[in-house]
């Protein structure tokens, strides 16, 4: 099994007193491990998530291990246009200066749902709520900068149980195709990764670094479409273990090593990946950064295309 890729202790000593930086996904997961880090090291971090009791909860508990920073806790619904609007209202009322985003909430292989707005769950959640987010607080980004973005893509961006990942602007929604969960999360994924990438290009000159980054296969709620999450943290905990499934602190140590590096700012649009199930089986053992083995990964007029299609979509243009 390839070993984890894990971010040098010396990264995780640096002194981010004055940093504010907002993290989605924030009160489980690899979203509270990163909060955790970052408040320890002296951040101020805005914890971003739909239930707000579960937040204050994670906030307390956090608190209580004797951190340095601050955690504020703020609603947000990717799902729903409306919530990413007032929540970045918010964020930028009280945070005129943001130093990190780290755009980690995500759900997969879910039921065919739609989201508040009519589009597909997982492209709609994972994809454009992020995408809005991001573009609402740039001005921040851009006023704390040098700042970074870091998108939590997965490898299932490549093949997702046997499903290319490829962006179907004919039919983003899978109003015409049959639905297929996995088809969905991987069209998803590679969005986050195109989504970054042409981020790069867009905020050139404006000390402002995109990145994607894959965190491994992590012991995680994000399994609970898929099978009951009691099998996977009791159950079958052991064999997935040995078959390579990562705890969440492991799985924290991508988006870590991405928003802490000084490296990353010279590799601006890159992908940043934790050990992982790729077509090509050289790439498992993960990279930072790593050469996505989907030629669609690669291709600069389908991440234009997106970046414009998003616009549109969310209400941009």
């Amino acid at each position: 099994m390839p070993s984890v890729h894990r971010c040098p202790e010396a990264l995780l000593n640096l002194d981010l007193s004055g940093k504010v930086m907002v993290v989605t996904g924030g009160n489980s997961g690899i979203g509270r491990i990163t909060v955790e880090q970052l408040v320890r090291q002296g951040a101020k971090v805005v914890l971003a998530c739909r239930r707000v009791p579960e937040g204050r909860r994670v906030m307390d508990e956090i608190r209580t291990s004797g951190v340095r920073g601050q955690i504020v806790v703020e609603e947000l619904d990717l799902a729903s246009l409306q919530s990413v609007r007032d929540f970045s209202a918010r964020v930028l009322q009280t945070h005129p200066m943001i130093h990190g985003l780290v755009n980690n909430a995500g759900i997969m292989n879910s039921p065919k749902q739609s989201t508040q707005d009519g589009f597909e769950l997982q492209f709609g959640t994972n994809h454009l709520g992020h995408f809005l987010l991001t573009e609402l607080l740039l001005p921040a980004l851009k006023a704390g900068a040098p700042s970074r973005i870091v998108n939590v893509s997965s490898c299932f961006h490549d093949k997702a149980m046997g499903r290319e990942g490829r962006i179907d602007f004919d039919d983003l929604n899978f109003e015409r195709r049959k639905y297929d969960g996995w088809s969905a999360y991987a069209q998803s994924k590679l969005a986050n990764l195109l989504h970054a990438k042409q981020l790069s290009k867009v905020l050139s000159g404006t000390g402002i670094t995109a990145v994607s980054v894959h965190p491994g296969w992590v012991r995680s709620n994000l399994i609970h479409f898929s099978m009951p999450v009691f099998l996977q943290d009791i159950l079958l905990r052991p064999l997935f273990r040995l078959a390579g499934m990562l705890e969440p602190w492991e799985g924290a140590q991508s988006s870590l090593f991405a928003l802490l590096s000084p490296e990353i700012p010279q590799q601006s649009g890159k992908y940043f990946s934790q050990t992982g199930i790729y077509r090509a089986r050289e790439a498992n053992r993960g990279g930072w950064p790593l050469h996505s083995p989907n030629p669609h990964a690669h291709d600069d007029a389908v991440a234009e295309r997106l970046y414009q299609v998003s616009r549109q979509l969310v209400g941009l243009v």
